[in-house]
């Protein structure tokens, strides 16, 4: 009863549209008052700054710098000329070129909304000009955003990493295979309804064109090589990683002559400001955490489990239902924060793998963003595309499904997500 207790305050304080940092914290607040512990609260700057310090979160702030300075630079356009000469011409045409660009991004941001806001400026305008109907430019752009934390580097991964200390470096090897295998199943969705629905395509393109494009693109395509290559081989850690590509991202633009130093003290406080959000919904979460685990929360649900003789399976139905459904109603960093420390004993007591975990988790997390009515990449693509939050949900649901789908193989078959982090690195965490 305490544990749907404190879901239903906590789901109440966010339908009050609170902020979502007071409602986590005020939550916990609320119950420790309630119980006459109060005097617990004393552990709530400690819990914040504990949650918010530690060398592997460093990465995040950068990543999200790092993504600022790509949809600055110019970057995004010579990525997407070089996927537009290699696949514009098969069927589904410019939406095709949409998902090759973004998996190609994702590479280098981390971050679903980031691709989103910037790369999909530029997606939706080609697509739209080229004849796709409004609502279908923006349904794809949606969809294709949510590979870019899948595929490393990812924020999301460095959270999860965070809470969990799983190995950054493994969950960035073990995201490879499901985020390619994510762009598959959306260019498949792609490719079946393009005939039927009309999808346009380009002309193909001839062999100077694909060497021009790609020539202009070569430096944007080395970033991805340089961040996972330097993290491999040992040159830097993911977290210093982070800040090498901002270096190049910079670099990149004042060599095309994208990125003025004008340009650059309102990127970094665009950058301060989300990273300054992100942190303090982590530091208020730790508090949380801390909170459930005290009042034996995580204990008292996988004793629940037990009694009901509920296999691994099962408990990865009940764990996949539950992020589905509060996908609706939370940001997904916030979905992380919230339930990761009841989730990680119950994964650990059911011998989940917890790499290949992070990655259902984040998968989950992806779909949160494409479902209504708190869908972040909705948002973001609604923004600038002038499509109605409704119009959209309408045209996304193919590609939620693709995602799903790749989603319940990776839960329920690990092997796919963890056998390149075994291979590279060994078993482990």
């Amino acid at each position: 009863m305490l544990t749907l207790a404190i879901f239903v305050v906590l789901l109440a304080l966010i339908l009050l549209n609170l902020p979502i940092v007071v409602a986590i914290a005020g939550t916990a607040m609320l119950f420790f008052v309630g119980m006459g512990q109060g005097n617990f609260l004393a552990m709530l700057p400690q819990r914040v700054f504990s949650g918010c310090n530690g060398f592997v979160l460093l990465a995040v702030p950068f990543f999200i710098l790092a993504g600022n300075l790509m949809n600055t630079g110019g970057i995004t356009n010579r990525i997407f000329r070089f996927c537009r000469a290699l696949v514009g011409h098969v069927p589904g045409g410019l939406g095709q070129v949409a998902v090759v660009s973004s998996m190609i991004f994702s590479g280098m941001s981390g971050s679903a909304v980031a691709d989103a806001a910037g790369l999909g400026q530029i997606q939706h305008k080609a697509m739209v000009d080229n004849g796709y109907r409004e609502d279908i430019s923006a349904s794809i752009v949606a969809a294709a955003s949510t590979i870019g934390p899948v595929i490393p580097p990812s924020i999301p991964f460095v959270l999860y990493s965070a809470l969990t200390l799983v190995s950054v470096e493994r969950l960035f090897l073990a995201g490879m295979i499901p985020g390619v295998l994510m762009g598959l199943a959306m260019m498949a969705a792609i490719a079946v309804m393009a005939k039927p629905r009309g999808f346009p395509r380009s002309a193909k393109a001839d062999w100077r064109e694909i060497w021009t494009s790609f020539t202009a693109a070569i430096l944007p395509l080395l970033a991805p090589v340089i961040i996972i290559g330097g993290i491999l081989s040992g040159i830097f850690t993911p977290t210093e990683a982070s800040v090498v590509v901002c270096l190049y991202a910079i670099f990149l633009g004042f060599l095309y002559g994208d990125l003025a130093v004008s340009d650059l003290p309102e990127i970094f406080w665009k950058s301060i400001q989300q990273s300054t959000a992100l942190l303090l919904i982590m530091g208020a979460a730790n508090f949380f955490g801390w909170f459930t685990i005290y009042e034996r929360i995580p204990d008292s649900i996988i004793a629940a489990l037990t009694g009901a003789n509920m296999g691994t399976a099962g408990v990865l139905a009940i764990i996949i239902t539950l992020i589905l459904a509060l996908g609706c109603f939370l940001e997904g960093n916030a979905i992380f924060f919230i339930t990761i420390p009841i989730f990680l004993p119950i994964a650990q007591r059911y011998g989940i793998d917890l790499v290949n975990f992070g990655v259902m988790m984040t998968l989950l997390i992806m779909i949160g963003n494409l479902t209504p009515p708190v869908g972040m990449c909705l948002f973001a693509v609604s923004s600038f595309s002038k499509v109605s939050m409704g119009r959209l949900t309408r045209e996304v649901w193919p590609y939620l499904v693709a995602i799903l789908a790749i989603t319940l193989i990776i839960a329920y078959v690990p092997a796919i997500a963890t056998w390149l982090p075994n291979l590279v690195r060994g078993p482990g965490m």
